[in-house]
């Protein structure tokens, strides 16, 4: 293979995020005493959306997320429930709902037989390493790097450089970054000068101003990719 370092990015390009996050938010308000959650769901994302890009922008960490998320939804919606206890539970169901896409594992499988793999990812570690053991994921991978317990995030350099040290300092073009994120995952790796994937299924235009290598709509086009 042309690259034998791959990270990836893991929500929205290996796990199924974006419909996990809604079962996590009812089973969360449901267990905080909430009627009717999903009336709720579209204030919360709007909430959750805003802190993450924060802390793409590097203003806030993962864990301050966590913190602050559901104490401003409770106030934004006027909610009789404890933010504490809505945060915690919204931890606990993210870990234990959700599914890789479909073909995922497949495409591990097969590219840890002929290259190393490292897992990059902005998230709370809480919720990464349940995912991680529940999937049965951590034997794929030779690093796990998940910036909720590095103290930085992507796209800040520094969480690449931590990953190339914990798999033993590869030489930089050798690897390659899957992810879908522009801000997060190609920037990073843009910014830690390595290569990049973006994973685009849903064809979105390609932007100005983004350093992009390779450009995939479905993860089995990695092979072809790294060939």
């Amino acid at each position: 293979m042309r690259y034998t370092t791959l990270l990836f990015d893991l929500d929205n390009t290996l796990f199924d995020a974006a419909s996990c996050e809604p079962v996590a938010f009812e089973y969360a308000l449901a267990k905080g005493g909430v009627a009717e959650p999903n009336q709720y769901w579209e204030t919360f994302s709007e909430i959750n959306d805003a802190l993450w890009g924060a802390v793409v922008r590097q203003e806030l960490t993962p864990n301050e997320v966590q913190a602050r998320r559901f104490g401003d939804l409770v106030a934004a919606a006027g909610l009789a429930a404890d933010p504490g206890l809505l945060a915690d539970e919204y931890v606990v169901g993210m870990g234990a709902y959700g599914e890789l896409y479909p073909g995922a594992r497949d495409v591990l499988d097969r590219l840890s037989q002929k290259a190393a793999l490292g897992l990059v990812t902005n998230g709370l570690g809480e919720v990464v390493r349940a995912r991680v053991v529940r999937l049965g994921l951590e034997p794929l991978f030779d690093a796990i790097v998940i910036s909720g317990e590095v103290g930085v995030s992507k796209p800040d350099a520094a969480i690449f450089e931590l990953a190339f040290e914990a798999l033993g300092r590869p030489a930089k073009p050798t690897a390659l970054m899957v992810g879908d994120s522009l801000s997060s995952d190609i920037t990073g790796a843009n910014n830690f000068g390595i290569a990049t994937c973006w994973y685009n299924p849903a064809r979105k235009p390609r932007p100005d101003g983004v350093s992009i290598d390779h450009e995939i709509v479905a993860l089995n086009e990695l092979w072809a990719v790294g060939s």
